[in-house]
């Protein structure tokens, strides 16, 4: 199974992409969390510790490995570079493991802007791809809001790309954009779950996100900045928060149970 996860930043993305993990590894699942958020939180949602965090070596901050495989020096512009670097072997080399979770950091591109055609958003492009078209793992990949690593190649091999929602029409118009931005890459299974639900406010935003499917809401939840504060995965600071996840989790399963072989 592999599950792509983006909406607003602040919507509460990291804290599902972290419980889906978590549910998946209860099952049995050997899970791969991918942080392919340049805001980079998944390891903290997933209770790694800061000392463990510190060690962790992002691919894109790896200017050695970037330049072995592209054959251009990053953070230079008007370089010749490879657009197929072979990265069959990096997830091996950069996993950290925490609880029996495996968690893999992209790291962010700090030259040339987002979507830039540069030697690090090439690595970590085809570091996706091969991760989404090739890893037994069950993935959990934790995105920023949009979807620049994810190639045309790929779309189809992603089982669910969902959209986190909050009540407010920033969180609804991003994921109307992010919606049209995959759709033009042949995204098909696109979900939503809307957060941070009050009283009966998830009609209303069910209703404003138009056609796009609603598989989950979840509330309010005070624990979560509490979880945050206090730096402990929310799924270990409120147990029941899974009650809320647990469906979501079936929906995907029953989902990707009936994809055709």
């Amino acid at each position: 199974m592999k599950i792509a996860i983006t909406g607003k930043g602040g919507v509460g993305k990291t804290t599902l992409s972290a419980c889906l993990a978590h549910l998946l590894k209860q099952n049995g699942k050997e899970v791969l969390a991918v942080d392919a958020d340049p805001d980079a939180n998944f390891g903290m949602a997933l209770g790694f510790s800061e000392e463990e965090l510190a060690d962790v070596k992002t691919i894109a901050n790896d200017r050695k490995l970037i330049k072995e495989r592209t054959g251009a020096e990053p953070g230079i512009s008007g370089q010749w570079f490879s657009l197929n670097p072979t990265v069959d072997d990096v997830p091996k080399r950069y996993v950290s493991v925490h609880n029996d979770i495996k968690l893999l950091q992209l790291g962010s591109v700090e030259s040339g802007g987002a979507g830039c055609a540069c030697p690090e958003s090439t690595i970590l492009k085809a570091l996706l791809n091969h991760i989404i078209l090739n890893d037994d793992d069950a993935v959990i990949c934790d995105m920023e809001a949009g979807i620049e690593h994810l190639g045309r190649g790929t779309a189809g091999s992603v089982d669910a790309f969902i959209i986190v929602v909050e009540p407010g029409k920033r969180s609804i118009a991003t994921a109307k954009t992010i919606v049209k931005l995959a759709n033009d890459i042949g995204v098909n299974n696109i979900y939503a779950v809307v957060n941070k639900c009050v009283g009966n406010n998830a009609a209303e935003i069910e209703k404003a996100l138009g056609n796009i499917p609603v598989i989950g809401t979840i509330p309010y939840m005070r624990e979560a900045p509490e979880a945050d504060l206090n730096g402990i995965p929310l799924f270990e600071h409120s147990p029941s928060c899974l009650s809320y996840v647990q469906p979501i989790y079936d929906f995907l399963l029953k989902q990707y149970e009936m994809k055709p072989v």
